[in-house]
């Protein structure tokens, strides 16, 4: 599913970085959570993580980078509202949870959907301050 997404993705003229894993076999989500989220950190625009186990696990360890906000979504007003709202810059999709034509449908959406700052860029600044601050929030 993933090369078929990178296909399409790559078809509709969107340059496309594949960062694995390159089989169906087991493998361990933060060792491809951490080389995206930094390339996002570090400037790139978007990212759309295509995963067999439930994409909510993936956002935990992308996440820890300053700067990306990753979020799972299964239907269009998520991915909507995760744009909009929250300035996601990291979508997770769950193979599990959506078929090809989802997940194309849902990328589209992400990928064309601006943040609407007013309220909410307050809210996302709150959150990269928290980004800056040595330690934990702790309750």
């Amino acid at each position: 599913m993933k090369e078929k997404l990178r296909q399409t993705l790559a078809s509709e003229g969107h340059e496309v970085t594949d960062f694995g894993p390159a089989s169906a076999e087991s493998c361990d989500y933060p060792d491809y959570a951490q080389p995206v989220a930094r390339e996002v950190a570090a400037g790139a625009p978007t990212a759309v993580s295509w995963s067999a186990p439930p994409a909510s696990a993936w956002p935990w360890r992308a996440n820890k980078i300053a700067g990306v906000r990753a979020a799972p979504a299964v239907s269009e007003d998520e991915v909507r509202l995760t744009r909009e709202h929250n300035d996601a810059n990291v979508l997770t999709l769950g193979a599990r949870y959506v078929d090809e034509e989802q997940a194309n449908n849902l990328t589209r959406i992400f990928l064309h959907t601006d943040f609407a700052g007013g309220r909410h860029a307050r809210r996302v600044a709150k959150i990269a301050q928290l980004e800056q601050a040595p330690g934990r929030e702790r309750p």
